[in-house]
């Protein structure tokens, strides 16, 4: 039995949601296994959990081409999101004013290990 721990990464860039909302959702699953963060992830009522599915299974069939390891043994050593950049937009108002709209984006970053 050969004991190599393997590591994986999966990076989502340019996300249209806040990493503060990103990583409220991020802070709940790290150091779980794969199988438990996914089933919690399903049942999250956060728009950002759906992105973050997304970004895990990626993770996952990463590590999974480089080795086939079954899935309650991999788990979630780094999740985290980073600000991206921001979309500024105008909105108009009364009188000639214009009202400044941020639109923040987010990367999020998903180390795995087995």
């Amino acid at each position: 039995m050969n004991n190599t721990i393997i590591k994986s990464q999966a990076i989502t860039k340019y996300i249209r949601t806040s990493p503060q909302k990103s990583r409220r959702v991020l802070q709940q699953i790290q150091g779980k296994k794969y199988t438990e963060a996914r089933l919690m992830l399903e049942f999250m009522p956060y728009r950002a959990s759906k992105i973050i599915i997304k970004t895990l299974d990626s993770a996952f069939h990463n590590i999974n081409k480089k080795t086939n390891t079954n899935r309650q043994n991999i788990k979630i050593i780094e999740a985290y999101a980073n600000k991206g950049p921001i979309l500024k937009r105008f909105q108009p108002r009364a009188q000639g004013r214009a009202f400044p709209i941020r639109k923040p984006t987010c990367h999020i970053i998903i180390t795995l290990e087995s």
